[in-house]
């Protein structure tokens, strides 16, 4: 064990005494908690931070959708067009993705305007009790399925006015929703937010967590020595028994409850190494079939050279045949984009082959994923370690395989600009490798609490390991080859 003044063998850096450790151990572990709970104590900070932020988004998602194009020569600082665009896709959206892989659910509980609108508007409400096919846990797959189609269909990324129509046309579901159902709480936010299945996944990763202590809750409860005041869950999360960070929403209303939950820092992806912890099909799907699969095909489709080659060749087949009307460009904007001042215009050609490309390629890309983790399970035949828990070792990697969906975007802009973006393509394969290489390491601490002999561990392994690679030979194609 390395003494006071001598440095460790590996690393030559002069090592801290034990006690030293365990004391920055210790006021680390003081400080996160409390972070926690300032959060609790300044709520009226906090309700005015995100209050200004439902304004901002307004204002982003309403005035632009009112403007004229963007003047040739126009740039990201003078046309509010352009700037709302590269701060919802550029920016916004990616810093959402490493915010909830690194904090968990902040933007849910903190800052996401729809959030606070629709918990504001359901105190007002009919406060009707929430419907059980309103709970199904599929809702925020099938809602973030159609989201991602449709808003690729009315190139929402391009077009303010396609913007207001996905955006804003979900801001409106949330308050009706709110009006009728919640007495207080987000069930927007828990049931059928098309985003909610994403966060809920990235937040197992997280490295800080609400940490419940169950035995402490107990105790307070037992003993009443000191004054307990309720706590409004608005996400309708059972504190109590919370063992996950997936449906928290990170507000920190809780923090400091009957002294018994705090913000907390655990090993990046405890929770999805940890057996107790929950695994649903609802998740794993949301990840192999959503952010892996029609995620992906969303973000790609329009560098596919292939995508143009087919579309060209069904084209010529049709207009051979005299066959014009799939040829025509007469949809309007808010079914398929339709924009000719712009001199881009979807046929309806263009409308099925994206819709193809996005739905059938993305659940055939998941499919194909799907098939590494349910071969390991039987190769394992743990029941620990189901193929619904062994999927959830892919959630690094598709958070950041989303991050460099959206990043695109950011990157479109700055050329845009013509700024020196030499650095991207290193970065973007180091971001890779340390989503494939965080996704490895998480399935290989699985595996490796298997049951199994060596032999069967290690065919395990390699059958999740084939999932980790086809993502990454996938990105590495649309950034290196395409």
């Amino acid at each position: 064990m390395a003494e006071a003044g001598t440095c460790t063998a590996r690393t030559g850096i002069p090592a801290l005494p034990a006690t030293r450790r365990s004391r920055f151990a210790a006021a680390s572990r003081k400080g996160i908690a409390a972070a926690g709970r300032a959060l609790a104590l300044h709520r009226g900070i906090i309700a005015g931070i995100q209050w200004l932020i439902v304004l901002f988004y307004l204002a982003l998602v309403i005035v632009p959708a009112f403007l004229p194009l963007p003047p040739e020569g126009a740039h990201l600082w003078d046309d509010l067009r352009l700037f709302a665009q590269f701060i919802f896709w550029g920016v916004w959206w990616p810093g959402v993705m490493i915010a909830t892989l690194t904090l968990g659910r902040v933007w849910c509980g903190l800052f996401c305007p729809e959030g606070t609108i629709s918990e504001w508007v359901s105190h007002r409400g009919l406060g009707k009790p929430v419907p059980r096919w309103l709970k199904w846990s599929g809702w925020p797959f099938v809602a973030f399925v159609c989201t991602t189609v449709y808003g690729q269909l009315v190139s929402v990324y391009e077009y303010p006015q396609a913007a207001l129509l996905v955006l804003g046309g979900s801001s409106v579901a949330a308050v009706g929703i709110a009006l009728i159902y919640g007495r207080g709480k987000r069930i927007w936010c828990r049931y059928l937010c098309p985003a909610s299945g994403v966060f809920a996944i990235l937040a197992k990763v997280a490295p800080l967590h609400y940490r419940v202590n169950r035995a402490a809750w107990d105790d307070a409860e037992k003993r009443k020595t000191i004054a307990i005041q309720p706590v409004n869950c608005a996400p309708l999360v059972d504190i109590r028994r919370m063992t996950s960070a997936a449906e928290c929403h990170a507000c920190g209303r809780c923090a400091g409850h009957r002294n018994a939950i705090q913000l907390a820092a655990r090993m990046p992806g405890a929770e999805i190494t940890d057996l107790q912890a929950k695994a649903t099909t609802a998740e794993a799907i949301t990840l192999l079939f959503g952010i892996l699969g029609v995620a992906s095909a969303a973000f790609q489709w329009t560098v596919n050279p292939w995508f143009v080659q087919i579309k060209l060749q069904i084209a010529e087949w049709l207009i051979e045949r005299d066959l014009f009307t799939l040829l025509q460009d007469n949809a309007p904007w808010w079914l398929l984009t339709h924009y000719p001042e712009a001199n881009d215009v979807f046929t309806w050609l263009d409308g099925a082959l994206v819709f193809a490309y996005i739905l059938g390629g993305g659940f055939l890309l998941g499919a194909l994923l799907t098939i590494g983790p349910l071969l390991a399970a039987a190769i394992l035949r743990d029941q620990r370690l189901s193929w619904q828990r062994l999927t959830m070792a892919l959630a690094p990697l598709a958070g950041i395989s989303v991050f460099l969906g959206l990043s695109m975007l950011t990157v479109g802009h700055l050329k845009a600009e013509h700024l020196l973006l030499d650095w991207v393509g290193n970065v973007r394969l180091g971001l890779l490798v340390l989503g494939t290489g965080s996704a490895l390491w998480l399935e290989l601490r699985l595996v490796a609490q298997a049951t199994a002999g060596w032999l069967r561990r290690a065919l395990a392994f390699i059958s999740l390991a084939l999932p980790a690679v086809i993502i990454f030979k996938v990105w590495h194609t649309v950034f290196f080859v395409w």
